[in-house]
């Protein structure tokens, strides 16, 4: 599967660098959570939100450059029902941003850690996107862990691996080990399994992974297109900024959210952005290929997607981005195909945030599968 996904980001602006100009006034999350944090490893705390609630746990998990803040308006219609937490990885928002630990199982073990310190038993985790990663991981190394999966537009090639469709990042990865094996020093007494190994697998699927860019790049017409940005007017507050937001791609996260990716400066102005890029790549270069788990599972998926006015607007743009879509319908019925037992939900003309665009749907999906759950 290619890297479309990268693409749609760039296109869209999704992550918000660029506002600047924030009222002085003191600001407060209105969300109804609590914040505390817990240690996951040697110098690394995960800021964990609580919003209350009884019953059985649900824990929140966010997508790619995304915090648990990203649910401050979603979690709360979900309390009545379940206890609700949500966990900001480690190099995102208030959590530890250290130099290493960015694999999809070492992320995934900080799930766990969080889930031992507060002692939460046989939860269910919902992840958004590139969160799909830490729920299979966990999915499949420790099931009897969890009472259930929820993907939210997650379960693709990071978190469910088709060798039939490949995924051209996690191939290219495996890819570099090998042939680093066969360097000067590094070669071992023995290396006719790594060479065959690359002949017969690595390369031809590599190849093949190629050949699928090369299909994506000659089928789209619109390349190297800037985002839309924000006039002096979108700047002035985040609240301006997140209604332009809206305006350019249909939907945006809670203001909470927007202000825990970007530094607040001293005149009171919004700054860059508070990650740096070198820890979103390390979260890239670290994912891992995972079998279908063998737990409960509820499948969201938004295909086709809706990219948002900005692009609607656009025929070209738009064009390109269906033709962009297309590996990720495959990825879906490769998914429902080798996982009969999940229940796979397809919300067409979605945002990738489909649990804002969505929500009623998400909610009602969510609660038909959760009542399923026994344990």
């Amino acid at each position: 599967m290619s890297r479309s996904w990268v693409l749609a980001t760039v296109l869209l602006g999704s992550l918000p660098v660029f506002a600047s100009g924030q009222s002085s006034s003191p600001w407060h999350d209105p969300s109804p959570h609590t914040v505390q944090f817990v240690t996951v490893d040697q110098d690394v705390k995960l800021e964990v939100l609580d919003w209350g609630g009884s019953g059985k746990a649900l824990v929140l998990l966010a997508g790619l450059g995304g915090t648990a803040h990203v649910y401050d308006d979603f979690a709360p219609k979900l309390t009545s029902e379940y206890h609700v937490y949500g966990i900001t990885r480690r190099g995102f928002g208030a959590s530890s941003a250290p130099a290493t630990g960015y694999s999809a199982d070492r992320l995934a073990d900080d799930v766990l850690a969080v889930l031992d310190a507060l002692k939460i038993p046989k939860p269910v985790l919902v992840g958004h996107s590139i969160a799909g990663e830490e729920l299979s991981s966990l999915g499949t190394r420790h099931p009897e862990r969890l009472a259930g999966l929820i993907y939210l537009d997650a379960a693709y090639s990071y978190a469910f691996y088709a060798p039939s469709l490949g995924d051209w990042n996690i191939d290219l990865q495996e890819l570099l080990k090998e042939l680093d094996k066969l360097q000067f020093g590094k070669r071992p007494a023995d290396p006719k399994p790594v060479v065959n190994e690359l002949l017969e697998m690595s390369l031809p699927g590599f190849e093949k992974d190629l050949q699928e860019m090369q299909k994506q790049m000659a089928a789209q017409p619109v390349v190297g297109v800037r985002p839309p940005v924000p006039g002096a007017a979108d700047r002035q507050s985040f609240e301006a900024f997140r209604l332009w937001q809206e305006k350019v791609s249909g939907d945006a996260p809670p203001e909470a959210e927007l202000r825990q990716q970007q530094e607040s400066t001293p005149d009171g102005h919004v700054g860059g952005p508070r990650t740096k890029p070198a820890v979103s790549q390390a979260i890239v270069w670290g994912e891992q290929k995972y079998t279908a788990p063998k737990i409960p599972v509820l499948a969201i998926f938004a295909i086709p997607h809706d990219w948002g006015p900005a692009i609607d607007n656009n025929a070209a743009l738009r064009a390109s981005m269906e033709i962009a879509d297309q590996p990720f319908v495959q990825q879906v019925e490769a998914f429902e195909s080798a996982v009969p037992s999940a229940k796979v939900v397809r919300l067409p003309n979605s945002s990738h945030l489909v649990f804002i665009s969505k929500e009623a749907d998400v909610l009602r999906e969510m609660r038909s599968f959760l009542e399923t759950l026994h344990e």
